[in-house]
């Protein structure tokens, strides 16, 4: 059974670090309240309008696409590492008889992207306006 304290001392430390500098930094930290330190912060920049005016979905989406798009390559490279390894020379990967199946779940996987593409596409979410 491996021992755990030598990572219990390292969290011990780690949160005592932590916990140290918060209490020092509101200890011996400036705390000269002036207006300007009062105002919004946006980007270096005075904020012009209102926080509340209506916001493009279109952001939205291209920001969700991103993720989509991110998150296949999570599920794609793994099986293209894994897919090709020789399993004769001992080394580990997709087993032979299923690599026929594992490809037609990625084919199935990459065609339903395709399709998510091709529907955003044709909706206008990649035209800027």
């Amino acid at each position: 059974m491996p021992s755990f304290h030598p990572l219990f001392v390292y969290a011990v430390i780690l949160v005592g670090f932590v916990v140290t500098n918060l209490v020092l930094t509101h200890v011996i930290g400036p705390r000269k309240r002036t207006a300007v330190k009062a105002m919004p912060y946006e980007s270096g920049m005075d904020p012009v309008g209102s926080a509340r005016q209506p916001f493009n979905v279109r952001f939205c989406l291209v920001a969700i696409l991103y993720l989509v798009f991110d998150v296949e390559l999570l599920f794609l490279y793994p099986w293209a590492v894994s897919a090709f390894v020789d399993g004769d020379a001992g080394q580990a990967g997709i087993p032979v008889e299923l690599r026929g199946a594992v490809f037609g779940v990625m084919l199935a996987f990459i065609a339903t992207l395709v399709i998510a593409y091709v529907y955003a596409w044709r909706k206008g979410v990649f035209k800027w306006r």
